[in-house]
């Protein structure tokens, strides 16, 4: 087993360093706030995650893993050192390293034996290869430093099984002993192993992510033009689904994609295509596709209501997708402004995304409007003009039609994740309004007899 450091406790860095002391392995994780390592070192988790904490305390107890802000002692003879921390979005899409960079020169500052440091963080083709020579400059013993790519695969709400179960570790390395020693560092997990050049592991990280992008982005165009022909895109995607070379994941239309790591990784691609001169047109596309979807909803329920001023309006779900208390790039940032400055009356529920999002927008008046967090959907519910959903929890996914008929003033129910069949809210007396259906039986007979009529 090996002595690993891993840089940066988030979503990358906490779940990486929790797994490798799962396997065996020595992990020391190095953070620069003080009150979230004391919280970490107690065995409690800074970011919800399912069956992380409970790695967590098993590991702290069996002293496999350690948290601290001293990154000289976690740096010095540790045999790898993994880079987790964040590589935000800027103004002009591209990836802010600057917290790649006061990694690296901290190590180069610290390591007092050879060492392969690992980036795991998502960065742009030909970092590592500047990580490299960055560290190689700022070096202060004479040691001898490599640097590997180990791009990350993980979704947010299933991380650490997806870290523990993977469908394939993606290793990008420029020497054979590099290539040995991370093979050996993952020996434990059992898992197959992809090993590449370090540039061809960045791209390859993009290049996932970025094709999923393009495959939600499609699906949400087609459900649009679902609505206008009057097809079902659920029944469209089932029909998709069976044909292997297609498959069955990411084709669930909705209000796009969020999270930390699909709008940014689009984002940052485009943008390393411009700088080389190309223009990337399906990402683009992809992109454009997104920023429209967010915000369909709430132009569907700005035709259908002359305002929402003075209006109850229950919003279901505020987290960017079930199994997490993450907000990157969530729907509802985009939609509950609009809403409170039209003079909503917002009433949110979401199971552990509520708080979080209080520190964007605080209980009480916003805008022209109001919004009050609640812990139970029936009390979003009660006596609500209309309602959002914008993440499909299982608590939201649980209620059913009639409970929306019996506790809301007016039934409208605007779906952004097409959890319910539209027969069945019709049949409870809900006007529902999905993506990419039509949104009641009697709308699609009105336009077959419209269709009759122009043609007759």
């Amino acid at each position: 087993m090996y002595k690993i450091a891993v840089a940066g406790t988030g979503y990358v860095g906490l779940v990486a360093g929790v797994c490798f002391a799962e396997v065996g392995h020595q992990v020391t994780c190095v953070d620069i706030d003080k009150k979230k390592v004391e919280i970490m070192k107690s065995g409690i988790s800074p970011i919800y995650e399912e069956g992380l904490e409970e790695l967590m305390q098993k590991n702290n107890a069996a002293g496999r893993i350690d948290y601290t802000t001293d990154y000289q002692s976690a740096y010095k003879d540790a045999d790898a050192i993994f880079i987790g921390v964040g590589t935000p979005e800027q103004p002009d899409g591209s990836a802010n390293l600057s917290f790649i960079a006061t990694v690296a020169r901290q190590i180069a500052e610290s390591v007092v034996k050879d060492c392969l440091v690992v980036v795991k963080s998502t960065v742009p083709v030909g970092t590592n290869d500047k990580v490299e020579q960055f560290i190689k400059d700022f070096l202060i013993n004479d040691v001898k430093v490599e640097v590997a790519s180990n791009p990350e695969f993980l979704a947010q709400g299933s991380a650490v099984h997806d870290t523990l179960h993977a469908e394939r570790i993606i290793i990008g390395t420029e020497s054979k002993q590099a290539e040995h020693l991370l093979m050996k560092i993952y020996e434990p997990f059992h898992l197959p192993i992809v090993s590449v050049s370090r540039r061809s592991a960045e791209m390859i990280k993009y290049a996932s992510n970025d094709f999923l992008a393009l495959k939600i982005s499609y699906m949400n165009d087609i459900a649009n033009l679902c609505e206008l022909v009057g097809a079902d895109i659920q029944d469209v995607a089932k029909g998709m689904s069976f044909d292997e070379r297609i498959g069955s994941k990411f084709l669930n239309a909705g209000i796009g994609f969020g999270g930390s790591c699909f709008p940014k990784d689009t984002k940052a691609l485009e943008y390393i295509a411009r700088q080389n001169g190309y223009e990337l047109k399906t990402v683009k596309a992809a992109i454009g596709v997104n920023n429209e979807q967010k915000t369909m909803l709430y132009k569907k329920a700005s035709k259908r209501l002359i305002t929402f001023n003075g209006l109850k309006v229950a919003v279901l779900g505020l987290t960017f997708k079930p199994g997490t208390d993450d907000l990157r790039e969530a729907a509802s940032l985009e939609n509950v402004p609009l809403l409170l400055e039209q003079g909503a009356n917002i009433f949110a529920y979401d199971p552990v995304g509520a708080e979080n999002f209080a520190k964007v927008h605080p209980e009480g008046r916003g805008g022209r409007g109001s919004i009050t967090y609640v812990s139970n959907i029936e009390h979003a519910l009660e006596g609500a003009n209309v309602c959002f959903i914008f993440t499909e929890w299982g608590e939201v996914k649980a209620v059913t039609p009639e409970k929306y008929k019996a506790l809301m003033r007016t039934p409208l129910v605007y779906d952004g994740r097409n959890i319910y069949r539209v027969d069945k809210m019709q049949e409870a007396g809900v006007e529902y309004h999905s993506i990419g259906r039509k949104s009641t039986i009697r709308e699609v007979l009105k336009e077959s007899k419209n269709l009759e009529l122009q043609n007759s």
